[in-house]
């Protein structure tokens, strides 16, 4: 895969890179029609390709290293459904071809997205939203992830203390979780059940009434921490439902 050096020419670059990163940059130059035969892809000819006898793209002394580096990359690739096995006896002999989700990867917008949503396990998310508020976040909507995930918590703390459609925001946090609130914990620590009720007023007067009224400019990391807040904040209500 000659056109990786030409991307990276540094080998000591190249090592640096984790597995995920060179292998997308990898996948990028995969899709290019002048990097493949005829649509697929044989990882130890495209290593061949970097490490000709006569005329190497790499310093010798450093491709254990570097071939290493790319089987790691390409398996990585393979445990995304990003390249597959080719039909038949092609296939069995190693060949790949991309996947229907690197198919769908046209932009560097794409390849963003996906980045994004890697970085926000799935399994990690309540029931009550993982799947939808995933599905925003892989898609670049961050503001639209964390609208979805607070208003989540707004409604599982309406339901769980039964409150009426009315009840919204942080006064509604501030009435479940106050001192005699449905959600409160008569047996902890006054401040303890306080800086809970902070909390989930906070949350909710923070990152769901914001994304009510306006746009909210968020990137992916910070998304992330807010959905995966908002799912902390779940969990707590279950705890906190009436048996």
């Amino acid at each position: 895969m000659r056109a990786l050096a030409s991307a990276i020419p540094d080998a000591e670059t190249l090592l640096a890179l984790e597995v995920e990163d060179l292998a997308l940059i990898m996948l990028d130059l995969m899709k290019k029609p002048e990097n493949h035969q005829g649509g697929m892809y044989h990882a130890t000819n495209m290593l061949g390709e970097l490490f000709h006898s006569n005329q190497p793209l790499y310093p010798r002394a450093q491709q254990d290293h570097i071939e290493r580096a790319f089987r790691e990359a390409f398996a990585w690739l393979e445990s995304q459904v990003l390249v597959a096995p080719a039909a038949g006896t092609n296939g069995q002999s190693g060949w790949r071809v991309l996947g229907r989700r690197a198919e769908r990867m046209k932009t560097q917008q794409d390849f963003d997205a996906f980045r994004a949503g890697k970085s926000l396990p799935r399994f990690l998310l309540h029931d009550a939203f993982a799947e939808r508020v995933w599905l925003h976040f892989a898609r670049g909507h961050y503001d639209t992830a964390v609208f979805e995930a607070m208003k989540e918590v707004e409604v599982a703390v309406r339901e769980a203390g039964s409150y009426g459609a009315a009840e919204i925001g942080v006064p509604l946090m501030q009435k479940a979780f106050g001192k005699s609130g449905p959600l409160a914990d008569a047996n902890a620590l006054a401040a303890e059940r306080d800086a809970l009720c902070f909390l989930f007023a906070g949350a909710i007067g923070s990152y769901k009434n914001p994304q009510s009224h306006r746009h909210v400019k968020l990137d992916a990391k910070e998304a992330a921490q807010i959905v995966l807040l908002a799912s902390h904040l779940l969990t707590i209500v279950d705890a906190r439902r009436p048996a």
